[in-house]
C-alpha cells in the first residue's frame, strides 16, 4: 500500500494513533515524510511500516 502514496493523500501510522492524521509530504525510495497532526514532521520507512491511508478527509 505505501507504494501508492502520493503528496497529498492522508494517513494515519497504525501504531500511533496519538499522533493523529498526517499528509503525505513526500515518498522517495521507501521513505516517506508525513506531517502529521500531533507529532510534526516525520520520515517513516515504508518498508518496516505500512502506513493506513484515509479516505475522504
Amino acid at each position: 500500500m505505501n507504494a501508492i502514496l502520493e503528496p497529498g493523500m492522508m494517513v494515519r501510522h497504525p501504531d500511533r494513533e496519538d499522533w493523529g492524521l498526517g499528509q503525505v509530504q513526500s515518498n522517495i525510495g521507501g521513505r516517506i515524510t508525513v506531517n502529521f497532526e500531533h507529532a510534526g514532521k516525520v520520515v517513516i520507512d515504508g518498508r518496516q511500516i505500512e502506513l493506513v491511508l484515509i479516505f475522504g478527509t
